[in-house]
C-alpha cells in the first residue's frame, strides 16, 4: 500500500512537469460529512498540505479523523483516513479533485447489538477508498487561502458482527473548509 501511495505521488508530480511555482500550502481542515445509513451528520477535522503548479495541476496529502454511529447508535465507526488527491484547476480558484484513500477504521459494537456475541466488542481493519468532488481556492491575504470543497467517497464497511447489515450503505459525502497558509 505505501508504494502504491508513493508511485501516485510521483505520478501526480511528474504529469505536472512544470515548477511549481504557486507554492506549497498547509493548514487545518473543518467538515461535516453524512453516510447514507449512518444515524446522523458528524463532523470531520484534519490536516492537509497542498502543492499547486504554475499549471492546471496541484496535489494534496490529508489526513484526520471522524467518527459516526450506525444501527441506532449501536455501532460506532472511528477512522483515520490518510488521502492522495489530484487536483485539476480549469481556472485559477475553481478545481476537480480526484484521489484515494487509506483508512484505518476501528469498528466498536455495543453490548446491546442483538445477535452479536463477540469475545472483543470491536474489530479494526485498512479500508480502501476513492474519492471525487470539486471545490474552490479563496484568497485571504497574500500568503492565505480558504478552500472549500465537496466530495463523495466510496467507502463501504462490513459490518460482519451485526446480521442483517449486508444492505448498509456507507458511502458518504463530505463539505470541506480549510485554511491554507503558504509556506
Amino acid at each position: 500500500m505505501k508504494k502504491l501511495m508513493f508511485m501516485v505521488l510521483i505520478i501526480c508530480f511528474a504529469g505536472s512537469s512544470g515548477a511549481f511555482a504557486q507554492g506549497l500550502y498547509f493548514g487545518p481542515q473543518l467538515g461535516f460529512f453524512k453516510s447514507k445509513d449512518s444515524d446522523n451528520t458528524n463532523i470531520f477535522v484534519g490536516a492537509a498540505v497542498r502543492l499547486k503548479s504554475a499549471g492546471s495541476f496541484g496535489v494534496e496529502g490529508s489526513i484526520g479523523y471522524r467518527q459516526e454511529k450506525f444501527f441506532d447508535e449501536t455501532v460506532t465507526v472511528k477512522n483515520w483516513p490518510i488521502m492522495v488527491t489530484g487536483l485539476f484547476y480549469p481556472i485559477p480558484i475553481v478545481y476537480g479533485a480526484m484521489g484515494a484513500g487509506w483508512y484505518n477504521t476501528t469498528i466498536e459494537y455495543d453490548d446491546n447489538v442483538p445477535g452479536v456475541d463477540l469475545e472483543d466488542n470491536s474489530e479494526t481493519s485498512q479500508e480502501f477508498g476513492w474519492h471525487f468532488g470539486f471545490g474552490a481556492e479563496l484568497p485571504v491575504g497574500g500568503k492565505t487561502k480558504l478552500s472549500t470543497d465537496i466530495r463523495y467517497v466510496f467507502l463501504n464497511y462490513d459490518f460482519n458482527a451485526v446480521p442483517g447489515s449486508g444492505d448498509v450503505n456507507s458511502n458518504f459525502y463530505i463539505i470541506n473548509a480549510g485554511l491554507m497558509f503558504r509556506l
